[in-house]
């Protein structure tokens, strides 16, 4: 209970400090923009230079200020409620809001309000705010965060949970777990002091053994209920206590500590299935739910967004081509959809010009093409064959780069199946899926497939570790060196 009310008290801090906050520094920004020194130093700029200088009345400027702050309140309603979020998403969401915010100020201005925000202190005051108002609610994010320290231990192996629960110096507030312990209402109601039994729970028809609360220690729920759970107590770190590294619920709740922006530990265990911050033989290791800095994902995102939409119409004039040429060769659709891995296990939709005769794999099932090995795969049609050596199939992927699924540079993404065979005998295979999957990476230069698993993680993962966009940049003039030097190879 003292953790509970500890927490309502410094949400309702948050929630005070977020709305101060806010309408302080829009108080604030409004009467600057408004300055005759700021006002001539945006004259220099070329978009504001062209706005007429704004006439401030007796008065004015106050109900103006008003107005606007009142805007920004409103739109910023639900940044106010304490809710876990990575820094990227605080940033875009204030920085979306203010946009809103400024958008519902130009409607009024519209309808020729008399107290209405002139045009240039309205975009003089949008920047500001584009900048001071995300850099404000980041800051009460890690105080808050700073303030006190809250765990929740996630997972299925009650023996894990009982002994993390004894042994790590943490302070526990509850666990979650897949079974739901069953009690009276007079147990229920005495629950701190007496531990309950566990009701058996069925999942796809199978009866998993139910067993003995955590004693000492609070039950906050099932998985199924883990956004809410994660929501309502706010936890700066999820310990995983599982049986197995499993695809969907071990790396399912890795997802929403990812989306929730919370730090998740494991136990060492299972270290080896997941990218880890440090190799110390601590009970617990730092699982490393973002390798890579939110600037740094910030700018790959803005380059991977530009590539792709470069790449998209350069290709353009190819496509048709392509497509009249695929469908003279061999009967069967232009393009193909596979269902491939993404982050932490999760599947995504990939397109590709089929290379292949219609449902290739419907015999065999999915398996690596023996092209990959330097074989001949018969199932490759005559343009198809062409089409792979000069990387043409690929076009359709940079849709998926566009829309944020893939990246230009990373692990290529494996099919299910074949993931679940490679982790069968490469335990290490997991640790690829903390990253975007790319259309290149170090292993594709360097010749290496699926073929050779082992060798494929090590690059994989030394990018992982070492991503910059110099390297991406690197990287990707090899790749083209090398997809024009088979081109021209071909043609000769």
């Amino acid at each position: 209970m003292s953790s509970q009310r500890s927490g309502v008290t410094s949400g309702w801090r948050y929630r005070l400090a977020s709305v101060i906050g806010t309408a302080s520094i829009t108080a604030i920004v409004v009467p600057v923009t408004s300055h005759p020194t700021v006002e001539d130093l945006a004259m220099s700029l070329p978009v504001v230079s062209h706005l007429p200088k704004p006439v401030h009345t007796h008065g004015g400027l106050t109900i103006i200020t008003v107005t606007t702050v009142l805007a920004v309140l409103l739109s910023l309603i639900p940044l106010y409620k304490p809710r876990p979020r990575r820094i990227i998403d605080v940033i875009s969401e204030t920085q979306r809001r203010i946009l809103l915010a400024a958008l519902a100020l130009a409607t009024i201005g519209y309808f020729d309000y008399t107290y209405r925000l002139p045009r240039m202190m309205l975009v003089l005051t949008t920047l500001g705010l584009l900048v001071l108002l995300p850099a404000w609610h980041v800051l009460i994010r890690n105080q808050k965060r700073n303030a006190t320290e809250s765990v929740i231990i996630i997972g299925n192996d009650v023996e894990t949970i009982t002994t993390l629960h004894e042994k790590a110096d943490i302070p526990f507030i509850g666990y979650v777990s897949l079974n739901q312990p069953i009690s009276s209402p007079s147990e229920s109601s005495d629950r701190n002091h007496s531990s309950t039994a566990m009701a058996p729970f069925t999942d796809g028809g199978a009866v998993i053994a139910s067993h003995a609360d955590v004693e000492g220690l609070e039950y906050l729920g099932g998985i199924s209920r883990l956004n809410e759970i994660i929501v309502e107590n706010d936890p700066d770190t999820v310990v995983l206590a599982f049986s197995q590294a499993d695809r969907e619920e071990f790396f399912g709740v890795l997802r929403t500590c990812y989306q929730h922006g919370v730090t998740a530990k494991v136990h060492r265990d299972l270290g080896n299935d997941v990218l880890t911050c440090d190799t110390k033989s601590d009970m617990l290791r730092d699982i490393n739910l973002e390798p890579w800095d939110w600037q740094d994902r910030m700018v790959k995102r803005a380059f991977d967004a530009l590539f792709a939409a470069v790449g998209l119409l350069v290709a353009s004039p190819l496509v048709l081509g392509i497509a009249i040429a695929i469908k003279l060769d061999s009967p069967g659709s232009v393009i193909y959809a596979q269902e491939r891995t993404a982050t932490f296990g999760g599947t995504f939709t990939i397109y590709k010009f089929r290379s292949m005769v219609e449902n290739a794999e419907q015999a065999t099932g999915a398996v690596i093409s023996e092209e990959d090995a330097g074989e001949v795969d018969p199932r490759v049609t005559r343009v198809g064959r062409i089409l792979r050596q000069t990387h043409l199939d690929e076009i359709p992927q940079l849709w998926s780069i566009f829309t944020g699924h893939m990246s230009v540079v990373g692990p290529r993404p494996e099919r299910p199946e074949i993931d679940r065979e490679i982790t069968a005998d490469v335990t290490e295979w997991k640790q690829r899926w903390f990253v975007k999957p790319g259309l290149t990476g170090p292993a594709q230069i360097n010749d290496v497939t699926g073929h050779e698993p082992d060798r494929k993680l090590r690059y994989d993962v030394k990018y992982i570790r070492n991503q910059s966009v110099l390297l991406d940049v690197r990287i990707i003039i090899k790749q083209v060196y090398k997809v024009a030097k088979e081109a021209t190879d071909h043609l000769k």
